[in-house]
């Protein structure tokens, strides 16, 4: 007999309790981190039409938002505030305002939920007029340290409003350690840090920037944001941020850097998160409605494969649909 045909790989696919016995990737509700759209413009929602299904919410439709979530079992959301214009300057003081939105939310929803961990994006760009994460020198240059002061400033107040995890998303030098510094240094020393390590300078990321009205308004953001050309500069942001104190560590986009996820896995022993960003969300959405992919199957197996990557943690717009599904 064929000594190859002794040995038949399709033995173990033949039921789905036998592929069950090995399956390498596991993926759950415990996996994902919800990402949510806040703002404070009259008492409505307002659908964001490049993000069918997702919305900007108010507190009333994020609190029966945040209570789906957690009835299917996603316990962790990451806000993401639309700030009005007239609080948009250059200096971007209303990020660390402690009566500012974000803030706000977060003690209203730890007040409801103590146990829902709430992770919060620190930033500049929703409350920058020049819409960059960080300060914008005359000569347009983006200012490094003078941003990092002001990135400290927010995340404490955010510690300080009950934040579980503080989220610096800006990719400035040195943040890390900075914010870590202060925390610690004003009693916060049990909130998380997890760094958006390897941010790329993504075309996917239109959607979102629409949400929040955060395009850039001159420039862009590649003298900050990553090459989406490499990968090797990535593992150099992974020995910064870790040596700096991070306790996780964030890929963004995750399905175009399935191979930057897997590098990074291998790189540290750190907790890895995986951002499937607005572009792909609208991607497979769009395919979808137009009859040209099955949402739920594609859906599954694109977090399956960014698992199977590597990410130990997946922040998705599909949180609560895909839990359901695997339910």
């Amino acid at each position: 007999m064929n000594q190859f045909l002794r040995s038949r790989p399709r033995r173990n696919r033949k039921s789905e309790v036998i592929r069950s016995f090995h399956r390498e990737t596991h993926l759950g509700p415990e996996h994902f981190i919800y990402p949510l759209f806040v703002h404070e413009e009259g008492e409505k929602a307002i659908p964001i039409a490049s993000m069918p299904g997702c919305m900007r919410h108010t507190q009333d439709t994020l609190f029966a938002e945040v209570e789906r979530a957690l009835s299917v079992g996603v316990g962790s959301v990451v806000l993401f505030p639309k700030v009005p214009d007239a609080l948009k300057t250059k200096g971007a003081e209303e990020c660390f305002n402690p009566q500012g939105l974000a803030p706000r939310l977060i003690r209203a929803l730890k007040a409801r939920w103590p146990e829902l961990c709430v992770v919060t994006d620190v930033a500049l760009d929703p409350y920058s007029s020049d819409g960059h994460d960080g300060l914008v020198a005359p000569d347009g240059r983006i200012l490094n340290d003078e941003t990092v002061a002001l990135l400290c400033k927010q995340a404490l107040s955010q510690a300080e409003a009950g934040a579980d995890v503080i989220a610096p998303s800006d990719m400035m030098d040195g943040r890390v350690a900075a914010i870590r510094d202060a925390l610690d240094g004003a009693g916060h020393s049990e909130v998380s840090i997890l760094s958006y390590c390897a941010k790329y300078a993504s075309a996917f990321y239109g959607p979102f920037r629409d949400a929040l009205d955060s395009a850039p308004r001159g420039g862009d953001k590649k003298t900050y944001q990553m090459d989406p050309a490499n990968v090797r500069e990535a593992l150099r942001e992974v020995a910064h941020d870790e040596a700096e104190g991070a306790d996780m560590l964030m890929v963004k986009p995750a399905g175009p850097y399935l191979d930057v996820i897997r590098r990074v896995r291998e790189a540290t022993t750190l907790p890895i998160a995986a951002y499937q960003v607005s572009g792909e969300y609208a991607c497979l959405k769009a395919a979808a409605q137009q009859g040209w992919l099955d949402e739920e199957r594609v859906v599954l197996e694109s977090l399956t494969a960014i698992r199977r990557a590597g990410a130990d943690v997946i922040l998705t717009y599909f949180a609560i649909q895909a839990s359901e599904w695997l339910a």
